[in-house]
């Protein structure tokens, strides 16, 4: 990390400073997993860059087992991060989607959003938005991945992410369900909500730095979405919270959690809590038994249709 003199006039550690000069201080290198084929598990990675505007990209999974006639539930995966950290191709996102896919038999695509604060929020959510319908653009098989068009199920689709890509994901979620028209006809069957990042006091001033638009983890939709008149709209049938009992946020997904539940939506909810744990995780240990738990447990949910 370069020294830099020019004095800070805002400290989020451990995720990035600013300096009076403008300059912004990370405190995380950017890491990166070439896309290719692992041997191990028999899944192929791949990127494609959606937006030459913008430069948002996604990274595509598929199994080993890809037969023609058959198929495969398709993921569309929003990583975590703060909403300033990570992308589809760290490695730690990477290891964790190409093991799901694996186990699940799934196609998945892991959509790599411009990071804050350098562009400022909500541009993270139009981008996986933007991502969301360049996926749909392929359901009738004439999009231009042929990935997509082989081999995905466009009814049986899912939206999912983890930490504050549950929180993108879950905002999609409800923008799919409010504007069905923009997304062709998939079938969203089931959202995916590890770990969600849905604020709190302790990051509000970062949240509100992020994003100059926001107005608090009370009254912003996209850190309260009880808050969103769209949510009884919510484009799915199910939702899997996992949450985990040591993580700071864990009391937000619960209260999200109880009020979906009585705002009218309709579909059905499942909750699973990993004991003992903090915020991310499985991340960081993919073998260890609760991480070989939870994973069984996303795959489940992913192959109920």
């Amino acid at each position: 990390m370069e020294f830099n003199t020019s004095p800070v006039i805002h400290d989020f550690s451990p995720f990035f400073k600013i300096h009076e000069d403008g300059s912004i201080q990370r405190f995380k290198k950017p890491e990166f997993a070439i896309p290719s084929y692992d041997p191990q598990t028999g899944v192929d990675s791949k990127d494609f860059v959606i937006s030459p505007e913008t430069g948002v990209s996604v990274r595509l999974f598929i199994p080993k087992s890809t037969d023609p006639d058959r198929k495969l539930p398709l993921l569309v995966y929003i990583h975590g991060g703060a909403f300033c950290l990570g992308s589809a191709s760290s490695p730690t996102f990477h290891n964790f989607i190409n093991l799901l896919v694996s186990e699940a038999n799934v196609v998945v695509v892991s959509v790599d959003y411009r990071l804050a604060p350098e562009h400022p929020l909500p541009i993270a959510y139009d981008d996986s938005w933007s991502a969301l319908q360049w996926v749909a653009s392929h359901s009738a098989g004439n999009g231009p991945e042929p990935w997509l068009n082989n081999h995905a199920d466009f009814q049986r689709a899912f939206l999912g992410g983890e930490s504050a890509g549950a929180n993108i994901a879950n905002n999609v979620a409800i923008r799919a369900g409010v504007n069905p028209e923009l997304i062709n006809d998939v079938k969203f069957v089931g959202l995916l909500l590890i770990h969600p990042f849905f604020g709190g006091k302790e990051v509000d001033k970062m949240y509100k730095f992020m994003c100059p638009t926001s107005s608090g983890c009370d009254d912003d939709p996209r850190l309260n979405p009880v808050a969103d008149p769209g949510l009884p709209s919510m484009r799915c049938s199910r939702v899997l919270f996992c949450l985990a009992e040591k993580d700071w946020l864990r009391n937000r997904g619960w209260a999200y959690y109880e009020a979906l539940g009585k705002s009218g939506w309709g579909g059905e909810m499942e909750m699973m809590e990993s004991e003992g744990e903090g915020h991310g995780f499985h991340l960081f240990n993919l073998t260890c038994e609760k991480a070989v738990t939870l994973m069984s447990r996303l795959a489940s949910f992913l192959n109920q249709y």
